[in-house]
C-alpha cells in the first residue's frame, strides 16, 4: 500500500494538487486496501485519511493500517467540508468520472475556499502495470478456473441445459474458495455458441453442439477470465475443426507477439490477419484482448484502434473467436503477464486441439 501511495503522491505533485479524493471502490481496495461499500480516501503529502461509517470501523481497521481512519455520521461530501476547514489544502483534486454533478455541485457549495480540480483517473494510471503481488492473485485466480475445468467437461453432456451446467460450475468454483464471479458466464451451445456474449440459457445441450464457455472468478480482489471451445461428440464437422485450427492458430501468434514495448493493437493486427487468412475475417468482430486485474476490463485494449504500448507488467487477455450466425463459434482465452521478453502464459487448461467429449 506504502509505495501505491507514494508513486499517487508523485502524480498529484505533477498535477498540482494539494490533496486528492479517491471515491471509486476498485480504486479505494487498491490504495488502502479496505473493501467496505461505504468509504472515501482524502490523500495529501503527509497524510492519508479513510472515511467510512460506524459500520465498518474494525474492519477498515484491520485492511488499511496505513491509514487514519475518520469514523463519519454525515455524507462524505459534509465530512470532508468540515476536514477542509481544518486543512490549508487550497487545491483538491477528483476524479471527474467517479463524481456525480449533483456530489459536484454539493463540493462547491460546502468547500468554500477550496479550488476543484477535476483529473482524469490517476489510481487507475498506476493501476496498468501490475507489482508481483497483484500478478501472483490474478495467478491463483486464472489456476482456480483451470482446476475447475475437467469438472465442467465432465457436465457437459446432452439432455442437460446450458443453465444447468453453468449453475454446477458456479457452485464448483464458488467451493474451491472463489470471492464472486469476475462477470456473468457465458456459457452457450450449438448455434448459440455463434453469441460471443451470450447468456446460459434453457437450451437443452445436444450431440454435434460446440460449446463456448467464458468464465472468471475473483481471487483475493484480483479477476481471472477464461475462454474455451468444446464440441459434444467424437467427431467434429469439416467446418467445426477447422474454424478451431484459425482461432487457435491465430491466438498462438497474438500470444508471440505479446511482449514489452509493442504496440497493442499491433497484437490484434497479427491475431486478424491469421483469422483473414483463414478466409473468416468478417467473421471476427470484437478486440483480440483486454487489460486484466481489479476489474476484469481494464487498460489497456488489444484492439484495431488502441493507442496503448504493451509495458512490462501488464496482464492481459487474449482471445480471438470466429462465430458463424446460425452454425456456431468458437473463442480460446488466455490470460498472460506481458514481459521484457515476451508473453508469460498464466492459463494452463489444454486447447491444442478440439476437445471432443
Amino acid at each position: 500500500m506504502t509505495e501505491r501511495v507514494r508513486r499517487l503522491r508523485q502524480l498529484l505533485a505533477e498535477a498540482g494538487v494539494d490533496a486528492f479524493l479517491v471515491n471509486a471502490p476498485d480504486n479505494i481496495r487498491y490504495l488502502s486496501g479496505f473493501t467496505g461499500s461505504a468509504g472515501v480516501l482524502l490523500i495529501a503529502p503527509e497524510e492519508a485519511l479513510l472515511l467510512t461509517d460506524a459500520r465498518y470501523t474494525v474492519q477498515a481497521g484491520a485492511e488499511a493500517p496505513g491509514f487514519e481512519l475518520v469514523t463519519v455520521e454525515k455524507s462524505w461530501v459534509e465530512s470532508l467540508a468540515e476536514i477542509l476547514g481544518d486543512r490549508t489544502y487550497r487545491r483538491v483534486g477528483f476524479t471527474a468520472a467517479h463524481v456525480t454533478h449533483e456530489q459536484f455541485l454539493r463540493m462547491q457549495e460546502l468547500w468554500s475556499g477550496t479550488e476543484l480540480k477535476p483529473l482524469k483517473d490517476p489510481a487507475a494510471k498506476l493501476r496498468v502495470v501490475k507489482d508481483e503481488e497483484e500478478i501472483e492473485a490474478i495467478r491463483r485466480a486464472v489456476q482456480m478456473v483451470d482446476a475447475a475445468f475437467p469438472q465442467v467437461l465432465e457436465a457437459i453432456r446432452p439432455g442437460r441445459t446450458e443453465r444447468e451446467i453453468a449453475l454446477e460450475l458456479e457452485y464448483d468454483l464458488r467451493a474451491r474458495g472463489a470471492e464472486r464471479m469476475a462477470f456473468e458466464m457465458i456459457l452457450v451451445s450449438g448455434a448459440r455458441s455463434a453469441l460471443p456474449h451470450g447468456r446460459p440459457s434453457e437450451k437443452v445441450v445436444e450431440a454435434g453442439d460446440l460449446v463456448l464457455l467464458d468464465v472468471g472468478v475473483v481471487c483475493d480482489g484480483y479477476c481471472s477470465d477464461f475462454s474455451r471451445t468444446v464440441l459434444v461428440g467424437t467427431v467434429p464437422e469439416p467446418w467445426q475443426e477447422e474454424i478451431y485450427r484459425a482461432v487457435l492458430a491465430a491466438q498462438e501468434e497474438g500470444l508471440k507477439t505479446v511482449r514489452a514495448g509493442v504496440p497493442a493493437a499491433e497484437v490484434d493486427a497479427r491475431v486478424r490477419e491469421v483469422i483473414e487468412e483463414y478466409g473468416y475475417g468478417a467473421y471476427f468482430g470484437h478486440s483480440t484482448g483486454h487489460g486484466l486485474g481489479i476489474q476484469v476490463h481494464e487498460p489497456p485494449r488489444l484492439g484495431r484502434f488502441s493507442e496503448e504500448t504493451l509495458e512490462a507488467g501488464m496482464v492481459v487477455t487474449v482471445e480471438p473467436g470466429i462465430y458463424l450466425p446460425e452454425r456456431g463459434g468458437v473463442r480460446i482465452e488466455d490470460v498472460v503477464v506481458v514481459r521484457e521478453d515476451g508473453a508469460e502464459v498464466l492459463t494452463t487448461a489444454p486447447k491444442d486441439r478440439l476437445l471432443c467429449l
